[in-house]
């Protein structure tokens, strides 16, 4: 190598041991030192910085190392994240319904999009609109160590990274062979994950050139809900009895009054043996649960190639290139008629029996208390029974809403087939003996396919009910089949379903183009108190962001029975011109009391253009200032500030507004509370429910409709953050280290939109005469034909969630770890903690929303779960053949959201209001609550868990290694707390998957070879 680079890379590699000892486990130390020394040549990657002097930085960073991943078996880089204290879950393996087949890291809980993933500090092409990188993408078997930095980081890494950044850094200068296979099981015999990775590396022209090829293969099984006890059913987090959803089997009808009387309209449900209609609302849920898995079935190839060759002494040139196919299901339960689909039946349909067509006939067309007007009298219902022919005078039609569930046809599958590479190539070398160049470029591409199979089409449900007799349809097609949704379950046949369904497809491709050149080093000048030189960077860097979404007509339309909503076209793009530099300052070094006084900061310009017309834009400025003091070699403060800003994404800009699903457990316009309240009234029928008071349910899964989309005129947010923290490794006991940072995060103008919650109490809360001409409550819309807040998107936008800049964010907490090696003489013991204690994480949509604080508590408004203690230990006594370790990981209790436990008392007291104490709705709702209209006292704490993993390696000869390892040793079960409590992506299976491990004990063993 050459010399000028030589002198610089020794110089990085001295520190690294000493940057080590405060972010890793006591038992990594010695092998990343030894590591440095053996080969000193080596690239050195250090995080949160653009100067390559680890003992020069004054940011914390969290390291996860390959021996921690070896010894947990982790399969993938979402596996390897779970571990880690204050990172809060996102969607990954195990999100099913809200799976978009990738998986996101959340950092601090402050959203997946506010957090940059990197490989050895580069951005990589995102997966999909939100600008988010997809883990499944890492090539988890190169993975040297994983570095977890928290707070703004835009000044080194550019936008997004506002709570921080996850660096994967992998392996470089590589040579020789070494192969790896795996597989894993649950005790109950499901959830099978092989894995299969090759590396191969090799120094050519005399050590001048190095190239590294690996590949690898992963492939996991599903884990059905229905094969774990406690989600076999799904329960309702308020009643705690069994439930499920309203689109069952048999059908359920609107608009039918079974009894034939004054004001007897309703929502009934057929028979079981398909004859007529039950008399009340009562129904047979459906239980969803048995189809919906744990585990997303996934399967991925992947390739990775880097390369480096010193063409002179000044110049060194380098390439890498990153391949990746991931195919991931989703299975969720059998489609069908939802929402209460509109349809038109006429009233001779072949499959209709009597006595449900006098049901429909008898529907009550006047509301008024007293007064009986049947939609038709009985002698036109009678004639219409034998009308074929719509030119027929007596040939009627009735218009209801239909909930069917395609029971006969199997469940929901949607693949995501995504292929991802992303190519770099660069040159580098000395300026002088301490001041280097590096000019890169960069280019990848993400397509995801998604194919959504077993789905009824609204079109053809409607098509296949117009029909007068059992083979061909009323609007003459040749391939329709009349449909039978008035018999049992089971009365759907193969050529039905067969003609209502059809696949449809969701191409969504993303692009990142990046040129970076930088200049650092340091400029061979010190101050006279200090003995390392004064250390700088410098650099420009342009990135170009494409990304599209292209549905076929299907999506695009809403079509899909039980899709969530349209998928619309979506194309949109921005690039940014950057200039950035660094500078760190060592003021004092190895004199009293000042042993180290470093001070550094850094700054840059972003200047943004977005693809839309016009050309809009904006510019942006970040920096950050820190400094580091150690008073003596065993004790060093750190701290930080930071100003950093992240710029909308392409979804949040380009993106229509689209009706989609959310989630909210309590209507308050369901049930009777409006017939006595006036003001609740009013609310009720301006959003469009007039017609259907008394009448208005709240959904049984939880689920209601909501519309947002983008907003071109957003601006970035922005973000201030400040750390704090010392490092204390005391020279009488050696192989101890302990660090603690406090960390505060504060993002204004965040791009935010509002929770359900706060959309509900926006409108509701302290309702008056006026409430009914309010915006928050007119901009909620009702279905026209139920008066409901779930039903079509094309007829009912729901909740209103649009996308602002008025949102604020904060949070703040501890980071804490523990570390010591100790040679015990016939073994060396290693003890590794990590923690976090989060103090708060708050939430403000708006200016007038509830500032709502999401630490410890879990609701629809608090998606996923974020405790305020969480830490991981692992304990390692390592022998001369063989490693004994066991990992314990804690998560704290959490409970039910206060804030929207006093939303449910609200809507409860409201349903009482004007009733007698023998008809009340919801008697003692802070007691027995015996109307369940509460969060079941049962379902309202999840206690503190403790898991246990115990690992065990055995190095079989100098280059065969055997690992076997239980996953949750004791077999630890998660909390049930219901399925209506929470937000359907993480709230699953009664449980939080993602969060509590939901597959229970699993054995696993790895042998690796190497050459």
């Amino acid at each position: 190598m050459n010399t000028t680079l030589k002198k610089a890379a020794l110089r990085s590699a001295t520190c690294v041991a000493a940057f080590a000892i405060g972010t890793t486990g006591a038992y990594a130390q010695d092998a990343e030192a030894d590591a440095a020394a053996a080969n000193p040549a080596q690239e050195i990657v250090v995080t949160g910085s653009l100067i390559r002097n680890p003992n020069l930085q004054s940011n914390p960073v969290l390291t996860t190392t390959a021996d921690q991943i070896e010894l947990k078996q982790s399969n993938t880089a979402e596996d390897i994240l779970r571990e880690i204290p204050g990172i809060v879950p996102s969607v990954g393996s195990a999100v099913n319904n809200g799976n978009g087949g990738a998986s996101f890291v959340n950092l601090r809980g402050l959203g997946s999009n506010r957090n940059l993933v990197l490989l050895n500090g580069d951005r990589l092409v995102p997966a999909e609109l939100n600008g988010r990188f997809d883990l499944n993408n890492i090539p988890v078997a190169l993975v040297e160590r994983v570095d977890v930095l928290t707070g703004g980081a835009s000044t080194t890494y550019g936008a997004d990274a506002i709570s921080g950044v996850v660096n994967f850094i992998v392996k470089s200068d590589f040579t020789g062979l070494e192969a790896n296979v795996s597989n894993q099981i649950t005790e109950r015999g499901d959830g099978a994950y092989v894995r299969a990775d090759l590396t191969m590396g090799a120094d050519f022209d005399d050590g001048k050139g190095n190239v590294v090829f690996a590949v690898g293969y992963q492939q996991s099984d599903p884990v059905y809900q229905g094969d774990r006890g406690f989600a076999a059913s799904s329960i309702d987090s308020y009643s705690g009895a069994i439930s499920g959803s309203g689109t069952s089997s048999p059908s359920r009808f609107s608009n039918v009054n079974a009894l034939g009387v004054d004001n007897g309209n309703g929502t009934r449900q057929v028979t079981a043996d398909g004859t007529g209609f039950r008399t009340t609302s009562a129904f047979d849920a459906f239980n969803f649960n048995p189809y919906n898995i744990f585990q997303t079935p996934f399967e991925r190839f992947n390739m990775f190639g880097q390369a480096k060759y010193e063409v002179s002494d000044a110049v060194e040139v380098y390439t890498r290139g990153i391949f990746s196919k991931n195919t991931v299901k989703t299975i969720i339960a059998p489609s069908g008629s939802f929402s209460g689909l509109s349809v038109v039946i006429p009233l001779s349909n072949p499959y209709m029996t009597a006595a449900q067509r006098n049901a429909f006939c008898a529907r009550d067309m006047d509301t008024a208390a007293g007064v009986y007007t049947p939609l038709y009298s009985q002698a036109e219902c009678d004639a219409a029974a034998v009308a074929t022919d719509p030119n027929d005078p007596n040939y009627r039609t009735v218009t209801t809403g239909l909930y069917r569930r395609a029971t006969e046809f199997g469940p929901r599958v949607s693949e995501f087939s995504t292929t991802f590479f992303d190519y770099k190539a660069g040159a580098r070398g000395g300026i002088t003996d301490s001041i280097n160049w590096d000019v890169s470029g960069a280019y990848g591409e993400s397509e995801n396919i998604q194919t959504q199979k077993g789905y009824w089409l609204n079109s053809r449900v409607r098509n296949a009910l117009l029909a007068t007799n059992t083979d061909t349809c009323l609007d003459g097609s040749d391939d329709c089949v009349p449909l039978n949704v008035f018999g049992p379950d089971g009365s759907i046949t193969d050529a039905m379903n067969q003609y209502l369904t059809a696949n449809s497809q969701v191409v969504t491709k993303t692009s990142l183009a990046q040129v970076r050149g930088l200049i650092n080093g340091d400029i061979g000048w010190n101050v006279p108190w200090a003995s390392d030189s004064v250390a700088f960077a410098i650099g420009a860097e342009y990135r170009k962001y494409t990304a599209s979404q292209e549905s076929d007509l299907l999506s695009q339309s809403g079509d899909l029975g039980g899709s969530g909503g349209a998928s619309p076209n979506i194309s949109g793009g921005y690039d940014v011109y950057e200039a950035y530099g660094e500078l760190v300052v060592p003021i004092v070094q190895d004199k009293p009391f000042f042993e180290e006084l470093t001070a550094q900061g850094g700054a840059r310009y972003s200047s943004y253009t977005v693809d839309a017309p016009g050309k809009p834009g904006y510019n942006t400025w970040t920096w950050n200032v820190g400094g580091t003091w150690a008073p003596v070699r065993a004790f060093k403060i750190r701290g930080n500030y930071a100003h950093a800003v992240r710029a909308p994404n392409i979804a949040e800009l380009f993106a229509p507004n689209n009706t989609g699903l959310t989630n909210l457990a309590v209507d308050p316009c369901a049930g009777s509370a409006p017939l006595t309240n006036a003001n609740l009234a009013a609310v009720c029928t301006a959003q469009g429910g007039g017609a259907y008071l008394g009448l208005i349910e709240s959904d049984p899964a939880g689920q209601v409709n909501a519309t947002s989309g983008g907003n071109l005129a957003l601006k970035p947010e922005k973000s201030n953050s400040w750390k704090l923290g010392a490092v204390f490794q005391p020279d009488f006991l050696p192989g101890f280290s302990a660090t603690v940072d406090y960390y505060n995060i504060k993002v204004t103008d965040a791009i935010t939109s509002p929770t359900p919650g706060d959309a509900i109490s926006a409108c509701f809360d302290n309702l008056t005469a006026a409430s009914a001409t309010k915006e928050a409550c007119t901009i909620i819309r009702r279905d026209p034909a139920s008066g409901n807040l779930i039903g079509e998107a094309a007829t009912t936008p729901g909740l209103f969630l649009g996308l602002t800049n008025q949102g604020t964010l904060k949070t703040d907490g501890i980071d804490f770890t523990v570390n010591y090696g100790h040679d015990l003489g016939f073994a060396q013991l290693s003890l590794a903690l990590n923690g976090n204690w989060t103090g708060s994480s708050k939430f403000k949509a708006s200016p007038s929303s509830i500032n709502r604080d999401c630490v410890g508590y879990y609701s629809v408004n608090c998606a996923s779960i974020q405790p305020e203690w969480q830490f991981s230990e692992r304990t390692t006594l390592s022998f001369k053949d063989f490693d004994v370790s066991l990992l314990w990981r804690y998560i704290d209790k959490v409970t039910y959201e206060p804030a929207a436990y006093a939303d449910d008392l609200a809507a409860a007291l409201a349903a009482n209001e004007g009733k007698p104490a023998s008809a009340l709705p919801c008697p003692d709702p802070e007691g027995a609550d015996a109307g369940g209209c509460m969060v079941n006292p049962e379902y309202r704490k999840i206690p503190a868990k403790s898991y246990f993993d115990l690992s065990g390696r055995v190095h079989l000869n100098e280059n065969l290694t055997l690992t076997l390892t239980v996953q949750n040793l004791l077999d630890t079960k998660p909390k049930v707390v219901g399925s209506t409590i929470g937000a359907t992506a993480y709230n699953s299976g009664n449980v939080y998957p993602s969060t509590y491990d939901t597959l229970g004990r699993r054995y696993a063993a790895a042998l690796k070879f190497n050459f």
